[in-house]
Formats: C-alpha cells, structure tokens, sequence
C-alpha cells in the first residue's frame, strides 16, 4: 500500500514538474518574440481568419446549410409558428426562416472592409493580449473592433430582404407591444434587429473556428510567421 501511495506521489510530482517545464518554455519562447513578429503574425492570423469567414458564410446556405450557425425564429415566434405550421401556414413560417438566412448570407460580404481595417489597426499591444488570451482571443478581439459599426452597415442589408414577407412586419408589430411588458428581449423585438445580432453572432463562431484551425496547425497554413509566432505557443 506504501509502495502503490508513493508511486501515486511520484507521478503526480512528474506531472507538475513537466507541467512547469512547459510553461517555462512557452513564456520563454513567446518573450523571444519581436513586437514586430508577433503583430505580423497576428495580423495574418486575423485577416485568414476573417476572410475565411467570409467565404463561408457570404454564399448561398452559407447560414441557411450550416446548423451552426442557421438563424432560428425568435424564441417568441417558434411557439406561434408551432401553431402555424399545424394550421396549414408551414409555408410562410419556412419562408421568413429562409428571407432571414439569406438576409444574413447577403449582409456579411459587406463586412470585409470593417474586419480588414481592424487588422490594420491593431497595436502592439493588441498582439500580445491576443497571444496570451486564450483560443477565443480573436474572435473577443474582432467583436470588440468591430460589433457596432458591423451592425450599423448589416441592418439596412437585412431590412430591405426580410421586409418583403409580411409575417415579418406581423412579428415586429406584436413582438414591439410584449417587449414593453418584459415577455420579449428588447434586441428580439425587431426581427430585423434580431437577424443583424445573429448574423454578427455567426460571423464571430466561424472566425473563431478559423482561428482555431491556425492555432493548432500553423504549419498548415503555409505562412512562416504563422508558423513561427503561433508554433512558440505549442
């Protein structure tokens, strides 16, 4: 029993150790990083990732085909359109699903400027937290860049498309009288709000994916900055 206890022991003294060890070694490698390495290598990092997003999502099921991120009804419509469908009205329910996905697929292309310019607009310092912050850095840091003027150019794009089905202007008008009474999230009670948040919620998940991607396989991206700041990470 002795023996099994101290072999426990040593075990779990090696793996602090090693444990240690790693940690040492990752602030050493990323302390031998230049500030111009690490926000060359970020700001790669961030415009494949944007880009890549963009790619996927600004095309035909681009939301519409991705269970990810496909933009559901509002919560307080899912439980009128359970109604509906039963009611013989599954077609105009399928069509404000669909007017909403393709709403989202045609405003996201619009947000490549935004998203690049972010880029070009990162500090030092911004690298830096980004390296230290964990696997959803990017993202946190492309939401904080850009979310609001996202939303401002998005919001027209979505309107004009989900205007044309008139259950869409019956939700808002309905959705408009229960926010004031606390049954539906002010951000919910328009549906073209709704689809804007979501759409911008959908951009973040895939270039979290994509960052993601580069952050485990540096070397697969071909870039040898990406290989070398993101590589002192492993």
């Amino acid at each position: 029993m002795q023996r099994r206890q101290f072999n426990q022991s040593l075990a779990a003294t090696t793996a602090l150790l090693v444990l240690a060890a790693r940690q040492q070694a990752w602030a050493l490698s990323l302390s031998d990083l230049t500030d111009k390495d690490a926000t060359n290598g970020l700001k790669t990092a961030l415009e494949k990732g944007a880009l890549a997003a963009i790619g996927v999502l600004g095309k035909p099921d681009g939301f519409l085909g991705n269970p990810t991120v496909r933009i559901p009804l509002p919560g307080y419509l899912e439980d009128a359109a359970q109604l509906m469908r039963k009611l013989g009205q599954g077609k105009r329910v399928d069509e404000l699903v669909t007017s909403m996905n393709r709403a989202a697929e045609a405003a996201v292309p619009m947000g490549k400027d935004l998203l690049v310019g972010a880029v070009k607009n990162m500090s030092v310092t911004d690298a830096k937290n980004i390296l230290r912050g964990g696997d959803n850095s990017v993202t946190r840091f492309f939401a904080e860049k850009t979310r609001v003027p996202l939303g401002e150019k998005f919001l027209p794009v979505v309107t004009r498309a989900t205007e044309k089905v008139g259950l869409a202007e019956k939700y808002n008008r309905v959705a408009g009288k229960v926010a004031n009474l606390g049954l539906v999230k002010k951000e919910d009670a328009s549906i073209q709000q709704y689809v804007t948040g979501k759409s911008l919620d959908g951009l973040y998940t895939i270039i979290g994916e994509e960052e993601r991607k580069i952050r485990q396989d540096p070397v697969g991206t071909g870039s040898a900055i990406l290989k070398k700041v993101f590589g002192a990470l492993k």
